[in-house]
């Protein structure tokens, strides 16, 4: 069935409502705590009062900082509740919790938080500026790379000499070759200025945590979570404990995108352990927009040269990324290496500045850091091939890394696809048409690049006594990650889908593995399930050479049975050898096997766009009128579920380009926090997507496979911004793209901030 498009295992009961999230679970005695959230961006933290909070009918407790059994941790787990300093508004500083959800938001809202007002630190240029007042006065409770080194975001890069603002919290940067020489030698230099928005992960199930202590003393956490061991390895720092008494479940999620780790798990572990009763807690939608972890807003420089026949020469830039109030997480880095595009550059020098504000804490979003980079160098390159008269496609096609190539990190790549999806939408109509469209439209291309993320994982595969093969990994489930284990699990041992199925996410049973994030599920769990189910396969082959007293490697497995090669009619079902083992008295192994992969060499993606777009000079409108991506997908296990993930990183991609933006009010309150005030795309503002499947193996994910959830976002942004470009001859630099700044730029005026 590899290769064969099939349905998700688990879409009916979603459809139908039957899947048991976080906010379902039932809980003996379970108490609902909600957070009160800091209106100030700035602000010592004087006093809390909680008598009038405390007074109201079924308040259990209002926990302040000092109530919490915190032992260490690092980054926001480290101080979930404000302790001395606010420096975001929307940061917690204490948790009602209450026998009904009632009680604990009518409370909430009556909890008195004294503070003495700070200047806030809000722009990131005037963040970096000599004598700038310090976002953050008191010392970081700890540092924090988690949630972007999950996703491949703390990669390469060395650190660099800081600045005269007490804000800047890193400087990393990556250098190689005489960048000055090479920009000096170039027929024609390019330099641009791009500004990325704060952009919410906006999925439709909110942060959701459930945490009770068992009678052991075990903590239990039942959550919403990408990482089930990432956060059980959290709340084990955070509050001192032994490993062995954190047991994590990873629940359905309800989208995620990135951005669920480790931001309400403290909160409801640590009124578990002081009240010992099982706590839930659920964000609000205007709590998920003021205390979650989104994406963060950047500021990108890059100049870059290239010779009169389209040789790139050299590439110089800064990438300033906006870390928020605690100023221990941020993509710069990340955006840094990718702003480079997947291109071979003789010499580049490329800093990464991450800048402590007085914003949310940030986090990772579906290709952490690559939209931004993409749109700054894609933009520039189609600068370069209309300045050079050369066709775009020609000169990304003369410049792009194949296998055996290094990238800006160093490490050679293997096998990628870039080139291929190029030439798949070069002869596309839309393409080879852009010429002959009306007035007011045009057609843009952009080239996308995730290098693809590493983490250790395993798997194990165990035959039950009915025949059936039970696939265990802790992987969340997310993104038809069940379809494709069960999908890899059924062809390496030799059973038929329907007859597999895979537990997932429970720290307490299932062996290690990563973060469910960076397009590396697939390519490292995957490969896990691969060798588990292989490893099960041959002591299956084991028993069926005793009983049929034939070498192992004479039969084979299919169709659920094991036989003789060329020889059916001694055929056993493979129930049937399960029942022989797993009986009292039975004289054979039982039929398991282990895989884990510490995979080495990455498996980058690459997605190639067109956007074809219609621009209203009177009101500056962006209508989107056709989208189409090419996608290179190693191979597509399920191409229903690829598909749909190109089409959902395509979607996200336009909210990016066009309409999604965390906006703040010049004090730094949190402006649009709900879905009715944050614009995300609807059916009509997107097109039909045409997805095109390009196919270059990747010689270590299972089958050839490699992550797919990634790439396709990466590029959408700068695609439609070419695409405008071609359309209306302006270039915005400024996402997204709303009509307000398009006007503003069509009428040579200031860009609208």
């Amino acid at each position: 069935m590899i290769g064969t498009a099939r349905r998700r295992r688990d879409g009916d009961a979603k459809v139908r409502g039957a899947t048991r999230y976080v906010g379902d679970m039932p809980a003996h005695g379970l108490l609902h705590a909600r957070p009160v959230l800091a209106a100030d961006a700035h602000a010592r933290l004087l006093a809390i009062d909680t008598d009038a909070a405390l007074a109201v009918p079924g308040v259990v407790a209002v926990l302040t900082h000092a109530d919490l059994p915190l032992a260490g941790g690092s980054g926001r787990a480290a101080e979930p509740l404000a302790r001395e300093e606010i420096v975001w508004a929307g940061q917690p500083v204490a948790l009602v919790v209450a026998e009904t959800e009632a009680a604990a938001g009518d409370a909430a809202a009556l909890v008195d938080v004294d503070t003495e007002w700070l200047e806030p630190v809000l722009d990131l240029e005037a963040a970096l500026a000599d004598g700038a007042p310090a976002a953050r006065l008191t010392e970081r409770a700890g540092e924090d790379e988690s949630a972007a080194s999950a996703h491949g975001g703390s990669e390469g890069g060395t650190e660099a000499a800081g600045g005269g603002s007490p804000n800047v919290a890193t400087r990393q940067r990556l250098q190689r070759g005489d960048v000055d020489a090479g920009l000096a030698a170039a027929d024609h230099v390019v330099r641009g200025r791009f500004r990325t928005s704060w952009v919410h992960q906006a999925y439709l199930e909110p942060q959701s945590t459930l945490a009770w202590v068992d009678p052991d003393g075990t903590l239990v956490v039942h959550s919403s979570t990408q990482g089930a061991f990432m956060v059980r390895q959290g709340l084990a720092s955070t509050f001192g404990l032994p490993m062995e008494r954190v047991r994590v479940q990873a629940a359905p999620l309800g989208g995620a995108f990135g951005g669920k780790l480790m931001i309400a798990e403290p909160l409801a572990a640590a009124a578990a352990l002081t009240l010992r009763r099982p706590v839930r807690i659920v964000f609000s939608r205007t709590e998920e927009f003021a205390a979650g972890n989104p994406a963060p807003g950047q500021l990108i420089d890059l100049e870059l040269g290239a010779m009169r026949d389209g040789a790139l020469a050299a590439i110089r830039g800064r990438v300033v990324g906006d870390r928020g109030g605690l100023g221990d997480m941020g993509v710069e880095a990340l955006s840094t290496l990718l702003a480079a595009g997947p291109y071979r550059w003789p010499a580049h020098d490329l800093t990464a500045v991450g800048v402590t504000t007085n914003r949310v804490s940030p986090g990772a979003y579906r290709a952490p850091g690559a939209p931004p980079a993409a749109f700054a160098v894609e933009t520039l390159l189609d600068e370069l091939a209309q300045a050079l008269d050369l066709d775009p496609i020609a000169l990304r096609l003369k410049n792009v890394l194949v296998a055996g190539d290094r990238g800006l990190d160093g490490q050679e790549i293997k096998v990628i696809g870039a080139r291929e999806c190029l030439a798949r939408l070069e002869k596309h109509p839309l393409y080879v048409k852009r010429d002959e469209l009306p007035e007011g439209e045009g057609v843009g291309l952009a080239l996308g690049f995730w290098p693809g993320g590493l983490e250790p994982a395993a798997a194990i595969c165990k035959l039950d006594a009915d025949g059936r093969l039970t696939v265990v990994t802790a992987a969340a489930d997310m993104s038809g990650i069940e379809n494709a284990f069960i999908a890899i699990a059924a062809a390496a041992f030799g059973l038929p889908e329907e007859r597999v199925r895979v537990t997932t996410g429970d720290t307490g049973s299932a062996p290690y593995g990563g973060v469910a994030g960076g397009s590396k599920v697939t390519y490292t769990y995957g490969r896990a399930v691969e060798r588990a189910a292989e490893q099960a396969r041959e002591r299956l082959l084991d028993v069926a050479a005793s009983e049929l007293e034939i070498a192992p490697e004479d039969l084979e497995v299919a169709d659920g049975e094991v036989r003789p090669v060329g020889t059916p009619g001694r055929a056993i079902a493979i129930a049937d050898l399960a029942a022989k083992v797993y009986t009292f008295g039975g004289r054979h192994r039982p039929i398991e096997g282990y895989g884990s992969t510490a995979q080495v060499s990455r498996a980058p993606g690459a997605a190639a766009h067109l956007s074809h777009v219609r621009v209203d000079r009177e009101t500056g409108e962006i209508r989107l009128l056709a989208h189409v991506i090419a996608q290179d997908v190693g191979k597509a296990l399920n191409p229903a579920l690829v598909e749909g993930q190109m089409h959902g990183g395509t979607a996200q991609g336009i909210g990016w380009a066009l309409l999604e933006e965390l906006g703040h009010t010049d004090e730094g309150q949190l402006q649009g926090a709900t879905f009715a005030e944050y614009a995300v795309p609807s059916t009509d503002q997107v097109p039909e997507i045409e997805a095109l499947l390009v196919e270059v193996p990747a010689p270590d994910g299972p089958f050839g496979a490699k992550g797919v959830g990634e790439p396709p976002v990466c590029a959408v942004p700068a695609a439609i911004a070419n695409a405008v470009a071609a359309a209306a001859e302006i270039r915005p630099g400024v996402l997204p793209m709303t009509s307000a700044r398009v006007w503003a730029l069509l009428q040579n005026a200031p860009v609208v901030r």
